[in-house]
């Protein structure tokens, strides 16, 4: 505490040589949830909530799911492919998301008044950088599967190329821009400049990182809206669907442009409302928002986004869930040769005759006359395989 008061003493003169011990003091941010109105919230007296509870399952879920994918892509060399390896960094963003999520719930309630700006920092910071990691990995695929259609001859090594750049690229961005905060883009000396949400960001921080993600979701519906026409085009077209590797090729794309879709869709769906929320946050003025202090049921449905990725991947790929189902019971799921088990009812027909002694079957059609109709219909086998 006494460093808190030398800071504090110091005044405006010696503010950015104080910095630094500004990060290391607990009252700076009580200081500044108490500004916000967030310390009338009884949330920060107890402990976890069911909500919370809740929430640290679904996030144990995301953890588990998210691994199951990485382990799917990894031993399976039919995944070893660009396109697979970025769905992979989407996956590994998504995994990180949930881990980052349960330690901030963890540290939150009344855990939150304990911490320094600095472990506050870190806290929202992984959040923000994973958050970050999910929509350019978005982005990276949108950019690689953009150029992989344009181009019709494949180029093996420039991809790979341009797939470790992308997929290095987007987690640079995604570390610089949760890193802003801690590096100074912050309202520890402005509380009239604070976020409501949250209190040790400056409002100006959240609006750019809303209009970066904003951009970034625009970007990507424009260039699978350009994909999807390059695509229907040429399929269309009777010339190009009459070559079969690029009418092939130019199917496959389409499953998995497919199902990339529905992961961009959801992720729309579950984040706009935050989005929403964060930028009523840089309009509201301080107490003014009742709304704001509900910020942690938007978050819970973002959340939902990382746990629904996995099962989009399972539904909408058929290799994908035999590489799972491999994955997770190989012994009972899987023959020797390495294919999956079919188990399930067969259905079979013989046309052999059951009348072969010119025996006949007789219905009544409801007049009390019978009339003789043939045994035409084949036999019926059942058996079980496995």
């Amino acid at each position: 505490m006494e460093l808190c008061a030398v800071t504090s003493s110091a005044g405006s003169t010696n503010t950015s040589s104080f910095a630094f011990q500004d990060y290391h003091c607990n009252e700076v941010l009580q200081r500044h949830y108490n500004h916000t109105g967030k310390l009338d919230q009884n949330r920060y007296r107890d402990g976890l909530k069911p909500e919370s509870i809740a929430c640290l399952f679904i996030c144990f879920l995301i953890v588990v799911e998210n691994s199951v994918i990485l382990m799917a892509i990894w031993k399976n060399k039919k995944f070893h492919m660009p396109m697979y390896y970025l769905l992979g960094n989407l996956t590994l963003s998504d995994l990180l998301a949930g881990f980052t999520y349960m330690l901030n719930i963890v540290l939150s309630g009344s855990n939150t008044l304990k911490l320094t700006p600095l472990l506050w920092f870190l806290r929202e910071g992984g959040v923000f950088i994973t958050l970050s990691a999910s929509v350019i990995s978005l982005l990276a695929i949108a950019i690689e599967r953009y150029f992989t259609m344009l181009n019709t001859k494949p180029y093996h090594r420039a991809k790979r190329n341009r797939m470790f750049a992308l997929i290095a690229a987007s987690w640079a961005l995604s570390l610089l821009l949760g890193a802003l905060p801690i590096m100074g883009w912050n309202c520890l000396h402005h509380l009239k400049w604070c976020s409501t949400v949250l209190p040790l960001y400056a409002k100006s921080y959240i609006f750019f990182c809303v209009f970066v993600f904003l951009t970034v979701l625009l970007a990507i519906v424009l260039l699978y809206a350009r994909i999807f026409h390059f695509v229907k085009s040429n399929t269309q077209n009777p010339s190009c669907v009459q070559r079969k590797p690029y009418g092939h090729r130019s199917l496959k794309y389409m499953a998995l442009l497919k199902t990339v879709t529905i992961v961009v869709g959801v992720f729309i769906v579950c984040w706009m409302p935050l989005f929403v929320l964060l930028l009523m946050d840089f309009v509201c003025p301080v107490k003014t928002c009742p709304v704001l202090f509900k910020a942690d049921y938007f978050l819970g449905v973002a959340m939902f986004n990382s746990l629904i990725n996995p099962i989009i991947y399972t539904l909408t790929s058929r290799d994908m869930r035999r590489a799972i189902l491999k994955l997770l019971c190989r012994r009972c799921l899987m023959t020797k040769d390495g294919r999956v088990r079919k188990i399930g009812i067969r259905i079979s027909f013989t046309k052999t005759d059951v009348n072969r002694q010119g025996l006949e079957t007789t219905i009544s059609s409801g007049n009390g006359i019978t009339s003789p109709i043939k045994s035409i219909y084949p036999k019926l086998k059942l058996s079980v395989i496995t």
